[in-house]
């Protein structure tokens, strides 16, 4: 005899739904027709946070790529991280046992530097804020990296572990004078193996606030451009973006009109995936690049008398005014159903009202987090919350 799926008590939020809404709602999680695997053909991955962190392989990462690459399935590996060429990066999953070659590596760098070689003539001299990665970029393209701002046409910023005072101070010095900047992302963080660390977006608004004014250009993630790129370079159908991160990854992916799969391998975990805006919501959440091979079941959403209810497969989650309820704690296969369904109610309820926030958030991430089973050889549960 089976043991009935455990129940959750309602968790109280102070806030107000209208009544006077359609009953059924779009959701923004799909189901796939078999795995993802099988409705795509290529596959636009991140890095950083999915395929590793820092020197080490992100857990099952190697394995899931190498099935699908021998199972005809292109890669592409698309960064925001312009502190490394594409050749070391290749070299660097290589040495993990990622299949790579050079030219399945895009990153931001490259971006900024075709941007740049589009507005200025060759041999043009481009202050250069960053690393070896950003100076290959520009040097391919025919620009001449320089550290002098009295010879520079323009200014380019990308992230580097090692950048000092005095490259910053000579940044916004340039940026203060009205030499044109691009910034090659604006990523707050970067995954490491203690956790989340500054990023170049970081680095960026510290020479914004010295300078007075904004980037002109932003080439990185979530831009359309490096997406598009992507697919080009590998002749896409249906391409697959496949991130950790709700604001470059998954937004991107939405902006050039792509599928995206969220993994909770990074820096996104329950809380933030909650909260998600409408322009960063992935169509599919798995634990990790296991999931490739998976199923991904959709969840249906209803509004009636002021309550948003969602359900995936056996999984039922209702938010009403004042309370956040798991129904059904059936967590599925995969062990997400029910993050599934909390994210779509908790979705459908912020779009019509205030979201959950503040202790109402942290009391619904613990009751969705307790349902959240990630396979694994000895059965243990775990997530990361966010």
């Amino acid at each position: 005899m089976s043991t009935p799926e455990p129940t959750h008590e309602p968790t109280h939020v102070p806030t107000h739904v209208p009544t006077h809404v359609p009953a059924h709602v779009a959701t923004a999680l799909l189901a796939t027709t078999g795995t993802l695997l099988d409705d795509h053909d290529v596959l636009l991955l991140d890095l950083d946070g999915v395929v590793y962190v820092g020197p080490d392989a992100v857990p099952h990462a190697p394995e899931a790529l190498s099935a699908a690459a021998e199972s005809g399935h292109r890669l592409g590996f698309i960064t925001n991280n312009a502190s490394r060429p594409p050749a070391t990066v290749a070299a660097h999953l290589r040495d993990l046992g990622v299949p790579a070659t050079d030219e399945d590596v895009v990153n931001s760098a490259q971006a900024a530097a075709d941007h740049l070689a589009r507005e200025f003539p060759a041999g043009s001299a481009v202050l250069l804020v960053g690393t070896t990665g950003l100076r290959e970029a520009l040097t391919d393209v025919g620009l001449r990296p320089t550290d002098d701002r009295r010879e520079a046409v323009a200014v380019v910023q990308g992230f580097s572990p090692d950048l000092g005072w005095q490259q910053l101070a000579e940044a916004t010095h340039a940026v203060r004078s009205g030499l044109p900047w691009v910034a090659t992302n604006l990523d707050a963080t970067v995954p490491t193996p203690g956790g989340p660390a500054p990023g170049n977006g970081l680095l960026v608004d510290l020479v914004a606030r010295a300078a007075g004014r904004a980037p002109d250009v932003v080439c990185g993630k979530p831009e359309r451009a490096l997406f598009d790129a992507a697919v080009n370079r590998l002749g896409a159908r249906s391409a697959l973006v496949v991130g950790d991160r709700l604001d470059t990854d998954l937004q991107g992916a939405r902006t050039a009109g792509l599928d995206g799969l969220l993994v909770l391998t990074g820096v996104t975990g329950v809380r933030e995936l909650l909260s998600a805006a409408a322009h960063e919501r992935p169509t599919h959440v798995g634990h990790d690049l296991r999931s490739l091979t998976h199923p991904h079941p959709g969840v249906a959403v209803r509004r009636a008398s002021g309550t948003v209810t969602a359900t995936c497969r056996d999984a039922v989650v209702e938010v009403a005014t004042g309370r956040l309820a798991v129904v059904s704690a059936a967590a599925g296969a995969d062990g997400l159903d029910v993050l599934r369904a909390a994210a779509e109610a908790c979705w459908a309820f912020a779009d019509l009202a205030d979201g959950l926030a503040g202790e109402a958030l942290e009391a619904a991430v613990d009751a969705v987090a307790a349902t959240v089973a990630e396979p694994s050889s000895d059965g243990a549960r775990a997530v990361h919350t966010g």
